[in-house]
């Protein structure tokens, strides 16, 4: 009788421990879902195609249901889309989804949701290398615009865009392992300037010149802050057709920018009724009510009839002082944004009653723009970008203007980043002592990013006047605060 096998005395030997437990059958899904991750970690770092990768991740995509354009570099999001609508709802809010109840999770809808992000991430993140067509770089813009709304933003928001800022914030991610997903909104500081700077990075690789020289090239440019700061860059060297595309573009720029920067102003530029002023006897302003009310005692029941021996208007005055408005504004490289932003913004207050409006720009030269400070467009024409930085020679020009100090606002805007800071620090505590509202500004830009000199920084603090910086929202609240 042979002995018996290990299996078989486990059975039959009474005094044996019972066998453990089997082990949980892996769900295939987490597979699938490491697959398509693994695909897009290989894509962002190796433009080789990886075979065995791509093969299993057109497996996936196939098995869940899903177009194979997914995995086509070549395709955009707009493409996908247009070919399959369906898909478009899916995108939207994509890395924020709502959050499962009970810690459920549904690993199906998360290989689907992996297939979906990996589509947006490589479009916007592979980039590659080499010279960039118009064509090219409106396909990303485009890209980069479903990333932001798969983010639950809208379209230019994390670039520090067109757009302004909204959207419905960011969730948990609901795309990571088991357990609750990381919170993607500690990301978005980091992803907005990282969007900005690819952005930034494709248009240097254009041949700018030459797609503006071709009406049809040019017409497919979408106009973004990195495109506006290289045509402003270069605007010398253009002629002919190049310029007027290159001129065409920035006015289409800051038509838009204007058009979300003055409703903000508009909303709140009005003052109180001025009642020390009569009102103007027109019929327009006559109030029906009051006069019928305080004529009542000239009521004839008999004839039935009102007898009107007075009449009362509505006053339309209202109380506005005039205020000068100077903004100061550093052009060299490191505040392209803050120029764009400010020169609209500026030309938006000249734009309101009773407010004188200077604008000077400076490096290591001073220009005072205040002739066009009406039209931002020909204002950025006359902008001369980049060079050193020397606030004393702006502040040549700022400190005359200064007539009546208690009805100006003198607003600085700059990186700080000076050459003579401590007589350049001196003029503008002058300015604040004497009784003119000095309002220093770091960062003026869409997104509100930016830095300051820590030196200057703590000595505005020092003297009540912090630097205002982010969200140029920030700045108009100022504004609208002293001149209203």
């Amino acid at each position: 009788m042979t002995d018996p096998t290990p299996a078989q005395a486990t059975v039959a030997g009474p005094a044996q421990p019972s066998a453990p437990a089997e082990s949980p059958v892996p769900d295939p899904n987490d597979n699938r879902r490491q697959v398509l991750y693994w695909r897009l970690l290989a894509r962002l770092f190796d433009p080789e195609e990886q075979a065995s990768l791509e093969s299993a991740s057109l497996a996936v995509v196939e098995d869940i249901g899903l177009p194979s354009a997914l995995l086509d570099p070549g395709a955009s999001v707009d493409s996908v889309v247009q070919r399959h609508p369906e898909l478009a709802a899916e995108f939207d809010g994509l890395m924020a989804p709502e959050p499962e109840e009970d810690d459920a999770r549904d690993r199906a809808a998360e290989v689907r949701r992996a297939a979906l992000v990996s589509k947006v991430l490589l479009n916007v993140f592979s980039t590659g290398s080499g010279a960039v067509t118009a064509e090219q770089l409106a396909r990303w813009q485009s890209d980069a615009g479903w990333l932001e709304r798969a983010l639950g933003c809208r379209p230019g928001d994390l670039r520090g865009g067109r757009a302004g800022a909204g959207g419905r914030g960011v969730g948990p991610t609901g795309t990571g392992g088991g357990g609750r997903t990381p919170d993607l909104s500690r990301l978005i500081p980091a992803i907005g300037p990282e969007l900005g700077s690819l952005e930034a990075g494709l248009v240097k690789r254009m041949r700018l010149r030459e797609v503006l020289a071709d009406p049809r090239l040019a017409a497919q440019l979408t106009p973004s802050m990195s495109l506006i700061e290289q045509l402003l860059r270069d605007k010398n060297n253009l002629s002919g057709v190049a310029l007027a595309n290159a001129k065409s573009l920035i006015r289409r720029y800051v038509d838009e920018v204007s058009a979300v920067l003055r409703t903000q102003v508009e909303k709140a530029t009005a003052g109180d009724i001025d009642r020390s002023v009569p009102p103007k006897r027109v019929f327009r302003n006559l109030d029906i009510d009051r006069t019928i009310w305080k004529n009542l005692t000239n009521w004839s029941p008999e004839e039935e009839r009102l007898y009107v021996d007075r009449l009362y208007y509505r006053h339309t005055s209202r109380k506005t002082t005039p205020q000068r408005l100077i903004v100061v504004v550093d052009q060299s490289g490191s505040m392209v944004d803050s120029m764009v932003n400010c020169t609209i913004l500026a030309s938006i207050f000249a734009g309101l009653p009773k407010v004188d409006v200077h604008l000077i720009a400076y490096d290591t030269q001073a220009l005072d723009l205040t002739p066009w400070a009406h039209d931002p467009f020909e204002t950025l024409l006359r902008t001369k970008l980049g060079g050193g930085t020397d606030g004393t020679v702006a502040m040549a020009l700022a400190q005359p203007k200064i007539a009546e100090p208690r009805n100006t606002v003198v607003v600085w805007i700059s990186d700080f980043y000076e050459w003579r800071t401590d007589e350049l620090f001196e003029s503008m505590s002058a300015i604040h002592r004497s009784g003119a509202k000095f309002i220093p500004v770091g960062s003026v830009t869409s997104a509100g990013r930016g830095s300051v000199n820590p030196w200057f920084r703590e000595r505005f603090k020092d003297l009540g006047t912090p630097v205002v910086s982010g969200h140029i929202k920030k700045l108009v609240h100022e504004l609208k605060t002293f001149l209203t």
